[in-house]
């Protein structure tokens, strides 16, 4: 593994290499969900408007989103975006291997595509991915001084931003922060928010980052998000 010289130019620039390579480590990390009580807000989307979940995820983030995957059915009505820290180089392996994994076909997000449901798009490179105005995902190097990339914040405030149906948003397991603040501000806009909890999470750094300000209208064991997002997209 290479490591970043000491002491030369922005530390936070320098780590950012090494982090992405620790946050890789996630892929060998795996995890069983465990039930326990979820705070549950009624929410139900209209069946009349585009539907949208997004998901963010870090370390243990591949076998959760497998848990989660195989919970929905292939006729599942909304589009799903995956915002999972990994490096680009692993990205295209990770969505051929979640798709045989969960029976849903998940590829990498292409720049200019809407979100759209029958298909799981995962964020695809060492750039951040953004929904625009104009319902289309772009990937961006801005804001640079962002170490996780693809940040989870930095779509899910494109999406509480821009976003014009339905959506839930997810936070799943994972080290630091990132997507505690766009999971608030989608919360802010009306929408349902969920983080994993403790007992399920393999590492409790970004759900307990959103549980801490406030960010989720529910905190669930794993097992129990694809059932409840079941409820939310019935037909």
């Amino acid at each position: 593994m290479d490591t970043p010289p000491l002491g030369v130019g922005n530390p936070k620039d320098a780590a950012a290499p090494l982090l992405r390579k620790i946050l890789n480590i996630g892929w060998l990390i795996g995890q069983r969900g465990s039930r326990v009580r979820a705070e549950t807000v009624p929410a139900r989307a209209s069946g009349k408007r585009q539907s949208l979940v997004a998901i963010g995820s870090s370390a243990g983030g591949p076998a959760a989103l497998e848990i989660l995957l195989k919970g929905l059915p292939r006729d599942f009505p909304a589009a799903i975006v995956l915002v999972q820290h990994v490096d680009q180089v692993f990205a295209a392996g990770m969505a051929e291997w979640l798709s045989s994994a969960s029976g849903l076909p998940v590829r990498l997000a292409r720049e200019g595509e809407p979100p759209q449901s029958g298909v799981v798009l995962l964020a695809g490179t060492n750039h951040h991915i953004r929904l625009l105005k104009n319902g289309t995902l772009a990937y961006t190097a801005e804001p640079v001084n962002e170490i996780y990339r693809p940040s989870i914040d930095v779509f899910f405030e494109s999406v509480a931003s821009h976003w014009n149906g339905d959506a839930v948003g997810v936070l799943l397991t994972g080290m630091g922060r990132d997507g505690a603040q766009g999971l608030k501000l989608l919360r802010e806009q009306g929408y349902l928010t969920i983080a994993q909890d403790q007992q399920s999470s393999a590492v409790y750094g970004m759900p307990k980052a959103a549980a801490a300000i406030d960010a989720a209208v529910e905190i669930r064991p794993l097992d129990r998000i694809a059932p409840r997002l079941l409820e939310v997209f019935a037909k």
